[in-house]
Parts: structure tokens; C-alpha cells; sequence
């Protein structure tokens, strides 16, 4: 038997990985090639694992109930689970605001408020707003698209640029909301408090959506008026609720159970939303986020594989040894090779949550060799995976925007201005600061 732990079977744990990125990845740019739509999700992440388990059971050399045992340990750690369990929450929260109006209500509250002049920032204060509220960037894509195309036709705006500044706003959300499965998995992974980490994000995240604002003031000229159709504020306030008491420091699943009660509670007094179809609703909640439940448990389960075998610790010494040569004070260096994975992951599975989950463990080694506190690391994942997601055409977000706007993904990516500026600015904040101080992995989540 091959010690795991020697540098040639390090190495080798490593390509069921790798046999993961080439199936989805390389389906997907075929796929592409054949002008299929979604060609990146022809063969879904949870799908594409499959071979790269078979691989990975195979190379672990042991009998297999012992190889089955490594995969569920893997698939069962309490992080996963608990992350697992969180999706079905903000899945089901999701499901019911939408049916109860409050997804219709948020877009049109923004919509109300936007001045013509300024529609480029109006917009993109609404996609910030809504996505970091809902927790999605596909879900914040999904209700503002249809909108905002009709709005560049008015207006006379470069579909291109709206659909670069929806992109934009989206993952400002995904990146910074409470509830993003993103947060979830970067703070789940790190051992970080999600109230820490959204502070963490927001020294970095503000300052580039300034700028961003900025941006599209000079670039904003429609003159058209912004038309909202008819709500009620009421439908709001779920999302705002369960902003503030996350914030707050209130235990997540009692974040996310309060925010399903109050959508559910204000629907059926405020809207037509009948209580009797909570129980179906909530089930489709915990449908939508199925494929990312699963691809979690299993890509976690991969990970024990590449873990026992010695291919994580062999990861974390080749960057720790690239790193090595530049010549930055403190953990810089460090900081830097926790965004360099988190941002590499994303442009070979153009999926950030699936990318954080991979380089967790990693990313957690390098922190508590390197004395990089939780919050940060788990600020450094999220950001960077999400910045590589905001620049991928192959990804979610740009297929949708697309098609919803009659371009090509790759004019959506060029639009987003602010994955490009956050990308600076958290570089920048990377370089300036000084090292974070370190604080003890075992704090709460």
C-alpha cells in the first residue's frame, strides 16, 4: 500500500479533483461550442462528482466498506451538516417571500424610488439591496431582469450595461447577505461568526460599491421614468427583519425560522398569501436548493479522500513555498494565497459556493499557521470566489443575463464594473492593512 502521506501519493490523491473540474468544465465548454443554453449545467455539479468518487474509492487502495466509511465521514462532518441544514432554511425563507409578494414588493419599493437620471445607480442599489437580503444572486437576477430589459429599451440604454449593472449589484449581495449560501459555507468552513464576517466584508465591500455608484453616475444619460407597479412596504419588512437580527448576532436557523413565520404572517394579512400552502411552499424551498445540498455532502466527502491521503497538506506547502517568495510583512503573503485559491476554484467551476467548499480546508490550514483570524478568512473566500464568479460568462448569473437581455454572456462579464473594483480595492486593503490579529479558530459560528 502507497503511503499516503508521501509526495507522489499526495499528489495523486489530487486527481479525482481534477477529473471533476475536467467533466464539468470540459462539458461545459463543449456544450458551449454546440450553442447549447446553460451549457455549463447540461451535467450538474452533484452529477459530474459521481466519476471523480468512483476515482477517488479506487485510489484509496483499502477495502471498500472502509473507502464507503471515509465518504460518508467526509459527507457527515457537523460543518457540512450544518451548512446542509441552513440551505433548506434560506431555501424554504426564499420560497415563501416569494409567494407571499415580498420579492415583488422589494423590486418595486426600489423601482419607486429611483430617479430617471440616475437609473444606472438606482438599479444597482436595488440588486445590492434585494440580493443581500434573499441571499441569491440568481434569485435577485431572476426578478429584476425581465424589468430592467424592458427599462434599457425605454431608456435607450446599452442592454450590455444594465445587464453588466444588475450582475453587479447581484453579487454585491451574494457576497456580503447573511443568508448567502456563500456566507454559509466561507463561515462554516473557517469556524467565523457570520455577524463577524459580515463586518469583515463590509470594510472592503462598501468602499468599492462607492465607487462603483460613481462609476455609473457619469455613465448614467436615460431620461426615461422608471414605472413601478403597485405594493406594499409590508412585503419588505421580512428581509429586513432577519438582516437586522443576523447583524444582531441572533442564532442563524432562528434568523431564518423568524423570517419564514414573518413572510408567511405578513402574506396572508397584507396580501393574498394563504396559509394553507405554507407547508408546499416551504417544501419548494427545500427542493430549490437540493442540487447545492447534495454537491456540499459530496464534494465534503472528496475532500476527507484528498485529506487522509495527504493532498491537502501537500497543497498548503506548495502555496505556503510559492508565497514564501514575496517579500510582504506578516501573513500578507498568506492572505493573498487564501484569495488566490477561492479565485482560481471559481474559473475552473464557475459555481463560488462549491469553490469555498473545496478550498476550505486549505484555507483554514494557511490561517492557523499564519495566525489570520477566522473572519477574515472566511471574508477573503467569499470575496474572491464571488469576484471570480461576477467575471466567468460561463457562469449562473451571466448565462441568465444573456439571455434575458438577447447578448452574449461575455458582454454581461465586461459590464461588471464592480466584481472588477472590488477586486482592486480588496487586493489594495490585502496590501495596506495591517495583519489581522489572530483570533482562536474555535470561536462560534
Amino acid at each position: 500500500m502507497v503511503n499516503p502521506l508521501s509526495p507522489p501519493g499526495a499528489r495523486r490523491s489530487l486527481l479525482p479533483l481534477g477529473l471533476f473540474i475536467l467533466l464539468f468544465l470540459g462539458s461545459g465548454l463543449y456544450f458551449q461550442a454546440q450553442d447549447v443554453a446553460y451549457a455549463f449545467y447540461q451535467i450538474p455539479g452533484h452529477v459530474a462528482i459521481i466519476p471523480a468518487l468512483i476515482l477517488a474509492i479506487w485510489l484509496h487502495r483499502a477495502p471498500l466498506q472502509q473507502s464507503i466509511d471515509v465518504l460518508i465521514k467526509g459527507a457527515g462532518n457537523h460543518n457540512i451538516i450544518t451548512m446542509c441544514l441552513i440551505y433548506l432554511l434560506a431555501g424554504a425563507f426564499a420560497s415563501v417571500a416569494t409567494a407571499s409578494g415580498g420579492v415583488d414588493a422589494a423590486v418595486n419599493a426600489g423601482l419607486s424610488i429611483v430617479p430617471s437620471a440616475w437609473l444606472l445607480p438606482g438599479l444597482f442599489i436595488i440588486a445590492a439591496l434585494i440580493s443581500t437580503a434573499m441571499g441569491t444572486s440568481m434569485g435577485t437576477i431572476g426578478a429584476l431582469a425581465p424589468i430592467a430589459a424592458g427599462l434599457a429599451t425605454k431608456a435607450n440604454l446599452d442592454p450590455a450595461l444594465v445587464a453588466g449593472v444588475l450582475l453587479s449589484g447581484a453579487m454585491f449581495g451574494d457576497n456580503l447577505s447573511i443568508i448567502s449560501d456563500t456566507t454559509i459555507a466561507s463561515t462554516r468552513t473557517q469556524g467565523a461568526r457570520m455577524a463577524d464576517k459580515f463586518k469583515e466584508n463590509i470594510k472592503i465591500a462598501l468602499p468599492a460599491a462607492v465607487l462603483t455608484l460613481l462609476l455609473y453616475s457619469f455613465l448614467s444619460n436615460a431620461t426615461a421614468p422608471v414605472a413601478a407597479a403597485d405594493f406594499s412596504w409590508t412585503g419588505v419588512l421580512p428581509y429586513a427583519a432577519i438582516l437586522v437580527l443576523a447583524v444582531m448576532g441572533l442564532n442563524v436557523f432562528l434568523v431564518l425560522l423568524l423570517g419564514i413565520m414573518l413572510a408567511a404572517i405578513q402574506g396572508s394579512i397584507f396580501a393574498d398569501y394563504q396559509l394553507t400552502g405554507l407547508g408546499k411552499d416551504i417544501a419548494e424551498g427545500f427542493a430549490s436548493v437540493q442540487e447545492i445540498f447534495l454537491l456540499a455532502m459530496l464534494v465534503s466527502g472528496l475532500s476527507e479522500f484528498i485529506k487522509q491521503q495527504g493532498g491537502l497538506t501537500w497543497i498548503s506547502a506548495q502555496i505556503q513555498r510559492l508565497t514564501g517568495t514575496l517579500k510582504l510583512a506578516g501573513n500578507k503573503a498568506q492572505q493573498l494565497a487564501i484569495a488566490a485559491l477561492a479565485f482560481s476554484s471559481n474559473l475552473c467551476i464557475a459555481n463560488n459556493t462549491v469553490a469555498i467548499v473545496l478550498t476550505g480546508d486549505v484555507a483554514k490550514n494557511l490561517a492557523q499557521q499564519h495566525h489570520i483570524s477566522p473572519r477574515r478568512s472566511a471574508s477573503l473566500l467569499d470575496i474572491f470566489a464571488c469576484i471570480s464568479q461576477g467575471l466567468v460568462p460561463y457562469g449562473a448569473q451571466a448565462l441568465l443575463l444573456g439571455a434575458s437581455f438577447g447578448i452574449s454572456p461575455w458582454q454581461v462579464v465586461m459590464h461588471s464594473y464592480y466584481c472588477l473594483i472590488l477586486l482592486l480595492v480588496a487586493t489594495a486593503i490585502i496590501l495596506i492593512r495591517n495583519s489581522i490579529a489572530s483570533i482562536p479558530h474555535g470561536e462560534s459560528a
